[in-house]
């Protein structure tokens, strides 16, 4: 007998790294990246499962401005499900509020820390950003939080999303740049609580994986421009226009998360394997 087949409960998008500009300026001089978010957009839309909800894992904006933020709610507004926020260190944590002040989850001062129900889901979310800094941490009193909102979902499925990665990345110059206060006692707490399945991350531009805390830690493509690939400790900050994506997290009939990368854009096809039931020769 075949086995019943597997289908998704809870479907949960990821986007990052957006740095949008105000309407007509080029981040870094160079790329506009208005319509690289406008085509991730679609990309999503023409998804045939469409995510019951989006988190978007900071660096939204490239200088935290109020135009910048006001853009970027026009270029998010064709998105028919509901979609959460957090900065990251290009961001403005105060002035993203007063631009989304629908988005009553962001809290009204402190660090953007919340936790709310997708589907089967449960999306743990932490704030990392430093004021004025490029690198991340994490206080006690926010994995205090961590632990007990970690604690009252415990059993059930748990997505926890932060801009910094928690780990190396082996990409020197942005690892300076990283998770530099929390780490350790952040992985403790996470390998407490077996019940998260996954921890995903923005800030580098690129799909990377790798184990943290008993579970899988990841971060994502952007839309736009990604982080040069180049593991030399002290190769130079740069960056390239390689092909740009995002991430599907899907909660199966399995109790299982199926994480893929999505390609952002459009491509040729889809076209048939086979003809009257033979591959095609």
């Amino acid at each position: 007998m075949s086995p019943a087949p597997t289908t998704v409960i809870t479907l949960l998008g990821q986007l990052t790294d957006l740095h949008i500009r105000e309407p007509g300026r080029l981040a870094y001089g160079r790329i506009d990246t208005a319509p690289y978010l406008e085509r991730a957009v679609q990309s999503v839309l023409r998804l045939p499962q469409q995510p019951d909800a989006l988190v978007l894992t900071g660096d939204l904006t490239d200088f935290g401005r109020a135009a910048e933020y006001e853009h970027l709610a026009c270029l998010l507004a064709p998105l028919p499900m509901p979609f959460f926020l957090l900065p990251g260190n290009h961001d403005d944590r105060d002035q993203m509020r007063r631009s989304f002040p629908a988005h009553a989850y962001l809290g009204s001062a402190g660090p953007v820390n919340y936790a709310v129900r997708v589907g089967a889901l449960h999306l743990v979310a932490l704030d990392t950003a430093v004021a004025g800094a490029s690198h991340g941490e994490l206080d006690d009193a926010q994995l205090d939080w961590l632990d007990a909102q970690l604690h009252a979902c415990r059993g059930e499925p748990v997505v926890m999303a932060m801009h910094h990665p928690p780990f190396s990345t082996l990409i020197g110059h942005m690892d300076r740049i990283g998770l530099l206060a929390g780490r350790e006692r952040l992985e403790e707490i996470v390998a407490r609580h077996p019940h998260v399945e996954r921890i995903v991350c923005g800030h580098l531009h690129r799909a990377i994986e790798v184990r943290f805390g008993g579970t899988i830690a990841s971060t994502s493509p952007a839309p736009g421009h990604q982080v040069c690939l180049d593991l030399t400790p002290d190769a130079a900050s740069a960056w390239t226009l390689e092909p740009p994506g995002f991430r599907l997290h899907a909660w199966t009939s399995e109790r299982r998360l199926v994480t893929h990368l999505a390609a952002s854009g459009e491509f040729e096809g889809p076209y048939p394997f086979h003809d009257n039931g033979a591959l095609i020769d």
